[in-house]
């Protein structure tokens, strides 16, 4: 079992929530401590628990500044496979994906955006890969 505290974009000033992280088995499980009120999920990996949690948070307008919840970072299939989701990557358009973080670190580049916000940044890095250039 593992615990992270994560700040909160979207609350007070300073506010945070604690997350404890575990797997059993296949199962992947997470509980976010926020006000109080404890956020639990279970999936078959990291990201998609957090993604869980973190459509519950939007509808109190926070949104966690760490790398799961940043615009341009998304895990690999294989990511998912082999790290249980914990590694992402940063997602540039018309580039391949090669800077790694753990999704439940923070750095100068977090971009705070909501689960639907990231899945369609997502899907256009995919896109602009098979782009091809107009002549």
């Amino acid at each position: 079992m593992t615990e992270h505290r994560i700040n909160l974009v979207g609350g007070r000033d300073g506010e945070f929530g604690v997350l404890t992280a575990e797997k059993e088995g296949e199962t992947c499980s997470l509980s976010f401590l926020v006000r109080g009120k404890r956020h639990n999920s279970s999936s078959s990996d990291f990201f998609e628990t957090f993604c869980q949690i973190r459509r519950e948070l939007e509808s109190d307008f926070l949104i966690p500044f760490c790398y799961a919840a940043s615009l341009n970072v998304y895990p690999s299939r294989m990511s998912r496979q082999m790290s249980s989701g914990t590694v992402a990557y940063v997602l540039r358009m018309g580039e391949s994906a090669e800077t790694k973080v753990h999704i439940f670190e923070t750095g100068p580049d977090v971009v705070p955006a909501s689960v639907d916000q990231q899945r369609l940044y997502f899907d256009e890095w995919l896109a602009s890969l098979t782009a091809k250039p107009k002549y």
